[in-house]
């Protein structure tokens, strides 16, 4: 099953030429869910080809604009292409009023069902599961109410052994393997057959956590330890310190201290402030106490 994240906008509150604000796309078994949806992420979809419509669910951190202000146009577009399946919508509180409030005043009704999953900000709680994922909620420390997010796969199943399969097995008997059952004895197999017997343990699911807008939180780390992919905000370098903690974010640095205290496999960086025209030192800081750290730019695809 595929497991992989793409990058739309890598950016703060204020524009960026070249870089756009905070949105990503988890693909997990084929089913699609956005994480942060900053204004004009429904042309960031399109540029690289995605399509809204198979979106499954939409992951929203906190209410500051540039993580959310591109809902309500997305769900317009949702509607003119004729979208019927519901859609999921998972955020803090407020999020809910601010998107009725937006559809009762224009006058939108949508062709499609909208189920909303009011999140507590200060709490490790499971909000959402599918036969594909589970995500679980990260307390963020900001400036208002903010989650993160955990997004662990599904338990995945064995893999059957060929070579040890006997032969002549029906195709229900085989199925039956598949899926992680036993067989029972029968004329074919006078003795029965262990599923165990015949299969590779199952690879260990897959871990993506989102650390939105934050400042800097070791006790995170216990949350999300040997987490395969760590995303981090990295708002400032560190000689911005003061400034970070004044605003609630973190530094290239302290998201690297972060992804080392977790025994994170792999660690991105964004959230970049427009102060920073390149990112080449915050990249090198973050590279310094982790040394395989990378920018999340966009277009960046990362499979796990």
């Amino acid at each position: 099953m595929n497991f992989e994240l793409k990058i739309l906008g890598s950016a703060s509150a204020t524009p960026t030429q070249g870089r756009h604000p905070t949105a990503q796309l988890l693909t997990a078994g084929g089913q699609q869910y956005l994480v942060d949806c900053g204004e004009g992420t429904q042309w960031r979809l399109l540029e690289h080809r995605l399509r809204p419509h198979h979106l499954r669910a939409i992951f929203i951190s906190h209410l500051h604009g540039d993580h959310y202000f591109g809902v309500f146009g997305l769900l317009g577009t949702m509607h003119l292409q004729g979208r019927s399946q519901t859609l999921t919508i998972v955020g803090p509180p407020g999020l809910d009023e601010v998107l009725t409030t937006q559809m009762r005043v224009s006058g939108m009704q949508l062709a499609f069902g909208m189920e909303f999953v009011c999140v507590d900000t200060e709490q490790v709680a499971e909000v959402y599961a599918d036969a594909h994922l589970t995500a679980t909620t990260l307390p963020m420390r900001h400036r208002i109410p903010c989650a993160g997010y955990l997004f662990a796969e599904q338990p995945r199943r064995a893999n059957l052994l060929k070579d040890l399969l006997p032969p002549g097995l029906r195709p229900a008997q085989l199925a039956r393997l598949a899926q992680g059952h036993d067989l029972e004895p029968d004329d074919n197999l006078p003795a029965g057959l262990r599923h165990a017997a015949v299969s590779a343990p199952a690879p260990p699911s897959r871990r993506y956590a989102f650390c939105s807008d934050t400042l800097y939180t070791p006790d995170l780390a216990t949350h999300i330890q040997g987490v395969d992919l760590l995303y981090h905000e990295a708002t400032f370098l560190h000689d911005l310190h003061e400034r970070a903690a004044q605003t609630h974010h973190s530094t290239a640095r302290q998201a690297a201290e972060l992804a080392q205290l977790a025994g994170a496999k792999r660690l991105l960086i964004g959230h970049f402030s427009s102060r920073y025209k390149a990112l080449e030192p915050l990249l090198a800081e973050a590279q310094a106490v982790y040394p395989t750290a990378e920018l999340a730019i966009e277009g960046l695809l990362v499979s796990l």
